[in-house]
């Protein structure tokens, strides 16, 4: 096994020039790679006035040079999860620059080529920002220190180094640009000496394919570990998995039993959040075991049933407050949910914690997300689910009406009609970013006006069907024309995307669009089948627009990774 080396004397101390440190396009980069890379970017960051840099870089190893890199050169680097464009201007008034795969108009700053050289970092020096999910609002800034990295690298070494064996290297399905990814796809890597995968694994064809050709780690989250196909064969990859972690969210016992059956273990669960780091895991071989190990290091305690953490990963001291309930057990604790969170509404407070264990006990679904709708003065509540089969066949006998009233009269029992829920989008999944949050922001979206009324009627992981209404209501056929309303073309191609980004995992970045054809108008209140294929080794989404007259469009739209 490598000789383990702290990130503050990682470059100082330094390994082997030819000593792996990732794998790219069937290439090995190795420490003398690593080490010109780090110093070119040091220079191109001391180059520039500003202590504050957004990174974001869909390449792990270019991303981990200059992370190290402005580290170096006594830059605090700022980690946004996405570069959509309410994220890049939230973050122009926070940063000095950014650098890596961002648009061009915010003049990335670019890689110049720098002396080697180097000193040992500061372990105390305030040198890096990572946001939280945005699961239950916006994402909240947290600053870390170097030291608070550090503890927790050698914690994950001290659990799980043996469990990779000596020649493991790190595969991914999440981002980098998370705590949890920075951490167990960047920095244990980095200082355990292991090699990792330059890029992210999304797809389980090529994680298959990729897990293959050696012994391997997997470093992934619940929303990717639920959509492991069965049609793919798993057994030819097995072999070679030494350990498989999950971390970001409940891991749903639909996961954990593909993963026994076609990945051959139980996952090691993760337990934390962005402000604590770790705090705990498990594997669970079987489905009642409940119960989370604590971290070494870390204590424990309930203050009003709620998990409180005092931990080295902290920046101080203190005893951190979640909102996590929970049980004590003798080597740990079991988690019993969200504490509530509470809105007023209708002057009377309500908890959505409440409101959603109660739809999910109603036994016609399996998870459900209650958000609030702010519609012009008033604020009404919306619920986002996944039936159950019982839901699904009260859905597909009754409609969409039958199972919302079956919800409202559940929820009537404990909550007074005037907060009940108005609104409710069904889903065969969650909408997920990169790190496989729900945030609230992407739940909200599924309630724009813009969106119709549809069910998903077919789903794979490269093919679905959709029944979509086109009620007249819609704002797209309002002027598209005011004697006879059509639905345009922009629309249709609008709404493929928007929902090839739900059903399947596309590429950020939009290429281009080939054979579109319009071939009949499409006026209120038709009833639309729409297809929706996806191809992914060719970045390809064909869509297609049918009714009972006949094909209405059709097309192609092509997708790829963002450029440096």
């Amino acid at each position: 096994m490598a000789e383990r080396i702290a990130l503050e004397q990682l470059l100082s101390q330094g390994r082997p020039a030819h000593f792996p440190v990732a794998l790219r396009d069937g290439a090995t980069l190795g420490f003398a790679d690593f080490e010109a890379r780090v110093a070119g970017w040091r220079a191109a960051f001391a180059s520039r006035e500003g202590r504050r840099w957004a990174l974001y870089f869909e390449d792990t190893f270019e991303f981990a040079a200059a992370l190290l890199g402005a580290w170096h050169a006594c830059k605090c680097v700022y980690l946004p999860s996405d570069i959509q464009p309410a994220t890049l201007e939230r973050l122009r008034g926070e940063v000095d620059g950014f650098a890596g795969d961002v648009p061009a108009p915010l003049a990335p700053l670019a890689f110049r080529e720098g002396p080697l050289g180097w000193a040992a970092l500061a372990s105390q020096v305030k040198n890096l920002v990572v946001y939280t999910s945005g699961s239950s609002g916006a994402p909240v800034a947290i600053l870390k220190h170097l030291g608070q990295l550090t503890r927790e690298v050698d914690t994950l070494a001290d659990l799980f180094d043996a469990r990779l064996g000596d020649e493991a290297r790190i595969l991914a399905t999440v981002s980098h640009q998370h705590i949890y990814g920075l951490l167990f796809r960047v920095l244990w890597p980095l200082t355990s000496g292991r090699p990792f995968l330059a890029r992210a694994l999304p797809y389980p064809e090529e994680l298959l394919a990729v897990l293959e050709t050696g012994p391997a780690a997997l470093i992934a989250s619940p929303a990717h570990l639920k959509r492991l196909p069965e049609s793919l064969d798993w057994t030819r990859g097995r072999p070679q998995l030494r350990t498989l972690f999950s971390s970001g969210g409940p891991l749903p016992a639909e996961a954990l039993h593909a993963c026994r059956t076609l990945l051959g273990q139980a996952p090691v669960e993760v337990y934390g959040s962005s402000e604590t780091g770790g705090i705990a895991w498990r594997q669970r071989a079987q489905d009642d075991a409940l119960g989370w190990t604590v971290m070494p290091g870390l204590e424990v305690r309930l203050n009003d049933e709620a998990l409180a953490v005092r931990s080295p990963h902290l920046p101080d001291d203190g005893w951190f407050q979640t909102e996590d309930r929970a049980r004590l057990l003798p080597q740990g604790f079991e988690l019993l949910g969200r504490k509530d969170r509470l809105l007023k509404l209708e002057e009377k407070r309500v908890s959505l914690s409440a409101m959603e264990r109660s739809l999910v006990e109603c036994g016609l679904l399996r998870e459900a997300r209650v958000v609030p709708l702010r519609e012009g003065l008033r604020t009404t509540l919306a619920v986002v689910a996944l039936p159950t089969d019982s839901g699904a066949r009260l859905l597909a006998d009754g409609g969409k009406r039958a199972l919302n009233h079956a919800l409202r009269e559940r929820l009537a029992r404990e909550f007074e009609p005037s907060v009940l829920p108005r609104r409710f989008r069904y889903l065969e999944a969650m909408p997920v970013n990169s790190q496989g949050k729900s945030t609230e922001a992407a739940l909200t979206a599924l309630f724009d006006s813009r969106r119709p009324p549809l069910r998903v009627l077919e789903h794979t992981a490269e093919r679905a069907v959709l029944s979509v209404e086109t009620p007249a209501s819609l704002p797209q056929f309002k002027g598209h024309f005011p004697e006879k309303p059509i639905l345009p073309g922009v629309a249709q191609i609008e709404w493929a995307i928007q929902w090839g980004r739900e059903l399947f995992a596309l590429p950020p970045r939009f290429l281009r669009m080939e054979v579109v054809k319009f071939q009949q108008l499409i006026v209120p209140e038709t009833l639309l089948t729409v297809e929706l294929t996806w191809t992914p080794a060719k970045g390809s989404l064909h869509f297609k627009y049918t009714s009972a007259t006949g094909t209405h469009g059709s097309g192609r739209i092509l997708f790829g990774e963002v450029q440096g």
